[in-house]
């Protein structure tokens, strides 16, 4: 069996067993929120040893070459010596300028940006809470023009770093941010594309940042947006959504809920299935999906057998993490 060295200690590792798995089952904290690879809170460098090609996927080139590597989608071939990342890597400080409540359980997080802190609307950060706690939430921000970074939180039911951000943090409250990562946010030069955006729940949180950004960059192309919740309680930024799409032409908001006798502006049935109904070929349209696990699976199947090109689905599912 393949040996790990952490931090002066000697593990053994099980079959079918990765580093992240071995590491929680000898009773060692480390980092690690979403075990599937997409996260990247759960980074390492290997000192000896080879990381899997499995487990650098994702990763920058730069990364790679100085043997960083995800240990919960590492499952290694032989024995591995590990260390964490510097700092610079993992963590950058920052502070609480607002909290704003949205809808009964969604807070808007507003964060100070940190100098020289460079992204792309859509894309993510982690959140770093209380105990090692880190989490992934999506910037609803802009790069350009606005000076802080936004989050969009819903309090999940007995979520420990949720729980934390809806009743504890307070506005100048210091925290821990990680650089943002991720390839779901708007890219230019093809303005007259047609653009699909399908979210559910705090899903809104990329596409929002992500439709601003196209309109900043004049995108000129069909932009429809479906946002869906199983009740109207779940809708949010419905003002500043219409205000957008009654500025635009080009822009068309839907607010669908699945329960319920929805409002006048409000459309019964899901998000992805409505989506799909109004707009069945999709040949040449760039395609943003965001939300529960499930549906933006489920749509990126049906958006390709639309006619939409795999090189032009984004997409940005919501794993949950395993407190």
């Amino acid at each position: 069996m393949p040996k790990i060295v952490f931090e002066g200690q000697e593990y053994v590792i099980n079959n079918n067993e990765t580093i992240l798995e071995c590491l929680l089952r000898h009773g060692v904290s480390v980092d690690h929120s979403c075990r599937a690879g997409v996260c990247h809170s759960c980074m390492m460098q290997a000192t000896e040893g080879t990381p899997t090609a499995l487990s650098q996927a994702g990763l920058k080139d730069a990364l790679i070459a100085q043997n960083y590597f995800l240990i919960c989608t590492c499952k290694p071939e032989g024995d591995i010596t590990l260390q964490k990342p510097g700092r610079e890597l993992t963590s950058v400080a920052s502070s609480v300028i607002s909290l704003e409540r949205l809808t009964p359980d969604i807070l808007r997080l507003r964060l100070a940006r940190p100098a020289q802190y460079s992204y792309f609307p859509g894309q993510f950060l982690n959140l770093h809470g209380p105990n090692g706690v880190v989490r992934s939430y999506s910037l609803a921000s802009l790069a350009e023009g606005e000076d802080f970074l936004e989050l969009h939180i819903r309090h999940i039911p007995n979520g420990k770093l949720s729980g934390w951000v809806h009743t504890q943090l307070q506005p100048g409250d210091k925290v821990e941010i990680s650089p943002a990562t991720g390839d779901c946010f708007y890219t230019p030069g093809q303005p007259e594309q047609n653009l699909l955006l399908v979210g559910t729940g705090t899903g809104l949180a990329p596409l929002y940042g992500i439709l601003r950004e196209a309109l900043r960059q004049d995108h000129r192309g069909q932009i429809q947006l479906y946002h869906g919740s199983s009740t109207v309680d779940g809708l949010y930024l419905q003002e500043e959504l219409q205000a957008i799409a009654k500025a635009h032409d080009n822009v068309h908001y839907h607010p669908c809920i699945s329960r319920g006798t929805p409002p006048a502006g409000v459309t019964s049935g899901r998000a992805n299935e409505r989506a799909l109904t109004e707009n069945s070929k999709l040949s040449g349209w760039r395609i943003y999906l965001c939300g529960r696990e499930d549906m933006v699976k489920d749509m990126q199947k049906k958006t390709f057998l639309a006619g939409a090109s795999m090189k032009d689905i984004y997409a940005d599912p919501f794993i949950k993490s395993e407190d």
